[in-house]
């Protein structure tokens, strides 16, 4: 019996579970009509939520030797991508150089 639940992968259920219930969280946006300021505040949480336990859980950042590395790595890339997208509109959309 022991071994019947070292075997289920309780961990990998509760987080497609967890995904599930982000997912209706964010077609609520649309059903509720939500305004845009409310609506993007939504999506943009839910989205962050969710890649981060897609990062733990389905990729298992956090489960190996070198889960420091790796999340360095996750940092350093999000600042990149963070860098990119807001000079990106640093330069062409807001006018600054």
């Amino acid at each position: 019996m022991n071994n019947v639940r070292e075997l289920f992968p309780a961990k990998q259920v509760m987080g497609f579970a967890f995904s599930i219930v982000l997912t209706a969280v964010a077609l609520l946006v649309y059903f509720l009509d939500m305004s845009f300021t409310a609506g993007m505040t939504v999506l943009l949480l839910t989205a962050f939520v969710q890649a981060g336990l897609q990062l733990v859980v389905f990729m298992h950042a956090g489960e190996s030797k070198d889960k420091g590395a790796i999340y360095t790595n996750i940092f350093y890339s999000a600042v990149i991508g963070l860098v990119t997208v807001f000079g990106t509109l640093l330069c062409m959309i807001w006018g600054i150089i």
